[in-house]
């Protein structure tokens, strides 16, 4: 206790030196430790130009992304269509006679459809072929009538010219002479006659024939046939009805071969060429392959948009007329990149892009959509490879300072 009581005293007495009798070297030090402190404070509080770029930094989540090579498929959705459809109606007034054909069944071309009551029509038909072979019996008479005209001519010319002869020698008078000219003239008017009446029968046998060949066209139309192999798509006209001319008989579809009719945007339409080979897949999921065969030189005025042809075999006449499909028309491949939809933007002009890292620094760049699939879509216009913000994009605009987190681009 007494060696406690007598340090204590020798630290104050020591105090009571340095504040009485040292009191300027005290504060002296003390104001040199302040300000060193107080300016290695200063020091540590001030930041530099880096870390005042860093701390306002924006953070994204950006993705390495190196450009592949795609086909350049072009794809459309579509429908399948019957490669010829007709509406076969009767061209002739009639009342069905023949058994109706239903509905689904197959025909083969020339196959009767439709059959109509003749009526009268088959009268009609023998009466011009009696007029006809009146007509051709005149013939014969007109032909003999003309030669003898012709014989009487050369009789007569020869008397002319025998009696002219006579004339002039003094052997036969003028009135003679005369008669043998006049009876010229009269042989040459019997030869015109009877060759107007030649004619006349002769077109009389024309007249007939055109009678007897539209008497038995309009026996032809009472046969409706199929103007193709194909299957009926409604039941023929019911046994009994009447049809009229422009009346519906049938209506048949050809099926063996089917199309696939798409309809391709105008800034894809230079990327497909007829005979180009094209694939489709149906709602079904069944996958065709066949080829372009035609493509619309006239755009669509509503939706500006270009109609295309797929011919594709269906023999089996599986593949029915109006299903839905999935059409992919083979074109150029092209180098595009592979990106989540959700990375796509639209800058201030209302272009479509992303959004790139470069320098540490955002950057737009506008891209052009090539193909939408579930992986991603496929994008064009960028470098082979580029740091692409997926996540923030939104938040930053050109030359804004970023703090990017790299995630694995998608396979």
């Amino acid at each position: 206790m007494r060696l406690l009581s007598v340090l204590t005293a020798v630290l104050v007495v020591a105090a009571l030196y340095f504040v009485v009798l040292q009191r300027d070297a005290l504060l002296e030090f003390a104001g040199a430790g302040t300000a060193e402190a107080v300016a290695a404070e200063s020091a540590s509080d001030t930041p530099t130009d880096v870390e005042t770029e860093e701390s306002n930094a924006v953070s994204v989540v950006a993705m390495r992304s190196t450009a592949n090579t795609v086909d350049g498929a072009v794809i459309l959705r579509g429908r399948t269509e019957a490669v010829r459809q007709v509406d076969v109606k009767a061209e002739t007034s009639g009342q069905m006679i023949s058994e109706p054909a239903r509905r689904g069944a197959f025909v083969d071309a020339g196959d009767l459809l439709c059959e109509l009551d003749p009526g009268t029509r088959q009268i009609i038909l023998v009466e011009t072929e009696a007029k006809l072979r009146e007509a051709m019996a005149r013939v014969p008479e007109a032909e003999a009538r003309l030669a003898e005209a012709r014989a009487r001519l050369a009789e007569a010319d020869i008397n002319d010219r025998a009696a002219s002869r006579l004339g002039e020698e003094g052997f036969a008078s003028t009135t003679r002479v005369a008669q043998a000219t006049a009876a010229v003239e009269a042989a040459r008017a019997g030869v015109q006659s009877a060759n107007s009446n030649l004619e006349a029968a002769q077109s009389g046998i024309q007249a007939a024939e055109a009678a007897v060949a539209a008497a038995k066209n309009e026996l032809s139309k009472l046969e409706i046939r199929a103007p193709f192999a194909g299957l009926l798509e409604t039941d023929a006209a019911e046994l009994g009805s009447l049809l009229q001319p422009g009346s519906l008989c049938a209506t048949i579809i050809q099926l063996d071969t089917i199309k696939l009719v798409g309809f391709v945007p105008e800034i894809m339409v230079d990327r497909v060429e007829v005979g180009a080979m094209a694939g489709a897949r149906l709602a079904s999921g069944r996958e065709v392959v066949g080829r372009v065969t035609f493509l619309s030189r006239s755009a669509d005025p509503t939706t500006r948009t270009f109609r295309v042809d797929v011919e594709v075999p269906n023999k089996d006449l599986t593949i029915r007329d109006g299903q839905t499909a999935e059409i992919a028309i083979q074109s150029d491949g092209q180098t595009a990149h592979l990106l989540p939809q959700s990375a796509l933007t639209l800058d201030d002009e209302g272009h479509l892009g992303v959004r790139l890292v470069r320098d540490n620094k955002a950057e737009f760049a506008e891209v052009g959509v090539i193909r939408d699939t579930t992986e991603g879509i496929w994008v064009s216009g960028l470098d082979n490879r580029v740091d692409i913000i997926v996540v923030g994009q939104e938040f930053v605009t050109d030359g804004v300072a970023v703090a990017a987190t790299y995630r694995e681009a998608q396979e």
